[in-house]
């Protein structure tokens, strides 16, 4: 079997592009891969279009690790987000080619199921006024829907510190959710890399009475040291890895010591193998894998049989019911959760078929989602 073409294509959401492949063989299967690009959608199509003549197209899709290496290492540069998204997709689709091939859903091809279902955690849920009594609402909305987890960065566009009416504000919102879902649904507190270590420690403290799963990402990613600051000094787990694109990245912060969930994006770290290669090592070190998924229909599954088959993943996170909803229109067979889990896929390869229509129908979107600009929660971004 050979791969005869790389199709890109993008669809466009109020705050994200989410862009597709389909890579096609000679033997008339395809295969799909999915990622979400922040603000970077055009530089990885100029990337898709100068790696897939050189590196994928011509290949057997079987040959999926050395497509891969090829990728990563014949360019002779350091591959960062792009590059490694790219890698990503073409690493997905042939995955998704190969089960196709052989009948069988991927996770089986990587060992089998090791869980009857995967949690999952709902984001996006949030996009409200800042106030407790909205927060509340639709906390109780993410409950009514089944889940028993939800993440929410309640810091509004605060960078290094905050002032105290703001911090107290922020606190309030966690506290709101708090009561509203109850003593025994999981709230994980995103703080997107917003903070210096004094103020991570003492937001993190504040929030201690509201027994928050982790803190993720409480400083910036590029200083290791100041993360572990952090960690030393709390007694919340601490979560980490989302702009994290290699796993040779990853030797520092495995070696400190200074995170306990590792939240690595399969969409940008060079696909399934590569996110199961690194949950291998970091059970190494007692760590649990929460991959970070922002995407749509086709990355989503792709988590799904990740999951399925890694003794220490933790949790799934999810935007798709709340945030675009529709995106699920995307495929002929989105995966549900119920009553806050995934159920194990039962279709060959990733399990789904692209509604190419539904997506032309959607165009890419001129959008710049910025974190730290004011209600950027509210996931308009702007054009």
């Amino acid at each position: 079997m050979k791969i005869t073409n790389v199709r890109p294509l993008v669809m466009g959401t109020p705050w994200r592009n989410l862009t597709f492949v389909v890579v096609e063989t000679d033997e008339g299967l395809t295969g799909l891969g999915e990622v979400r690009m922040i603000n970077n959608t055009e530089a990885l199509l100029g990337y898709l279009a100068e790696a897939a003549p050189r590196y994928v197209i011509g290949k057997d899709p079987f040959d999926r690790e050395l497509i891969v290496d090829n990728m990563r290492l014949h360019d002779y540069s350091r591959a960062g987000e792009v590059a490694m998204s790219g890698i990503s997709l073409i690493e997905m689709a042939c995955w998704d080619i190969v089960g196709k091939a052989l009948n069988q859903p991927v996770y089986r091809l990587m060992g089998g199921a090791v869980r009857s279902k995967i949690k999952a955690y709902a984001n996006g849920w949030y996009t409200v006024e800042r106030t407790p009594e909205e927060f509340a609402k639709a906390a109780r909305r993410v409950v009514d829907r089944g889940y028993r987890a939800a993440k929410l960065d309640p810091f509004g566009a605060g960078f290094y510190e905050l002032d105290r009416q703001e911090r107290l504000k922020s606190i309030a919102l966690v506290e709101a959710v708090r009561h509203e879902a109850g003593p025994d649904f999981d709230i994980f507190v995103e703080m997107h890399g917003r903070f210096n270590p004094a103020t991570a420690i003492q937001i993190a403290r504040d929030l201690e009475p509201f027994h928050p799963g982790w803190l993720e990402e409480p400083v910036p990613p590029e200083n290791l040291k100041a993360l572990k600051k952090v960690a030393d000094a709390v007694h919340t787990p601490i979560a980490t890895g989302e702009r994290i694109h290699t796993r040779f990245e990853c030797r520092e912060l495995f070696e400190l010591q200074c995170c306990d969930i590792v939240q690595i994006d399969l969409s940008h770290f060079g696909g399934i193998s590569e996110a199961r290669k690194l949950a291998a090592w970091a059970e190494a070190y007692y760590m649990l894998v929460a991959p970070h998924n922002v995407c749509g229909p086709v990355a989503t599954a792709a988590n799904v049989h990740l999951a399925a088959c890694t003794p220490n993943y933790k949790i799934l996170e999810h935007f798709n019911d709340f945030a675009d909803a529709w995106v699920q229109g995307a495929v002929d067979h989105y995966p549900q959760v119920v009553d806050g889990y995934f159920s194990l896929p039962d279709r060959p390869g990733l399990g789904l078929s692209l509604n190419e229509d539904f997506v032309a129908a959607h165009p890419r979107e001129n959008v710049h989602f910025n974190l730290y600009s004011e209600d950027w929660h509210k996931r308009q971004a702007k054009q």
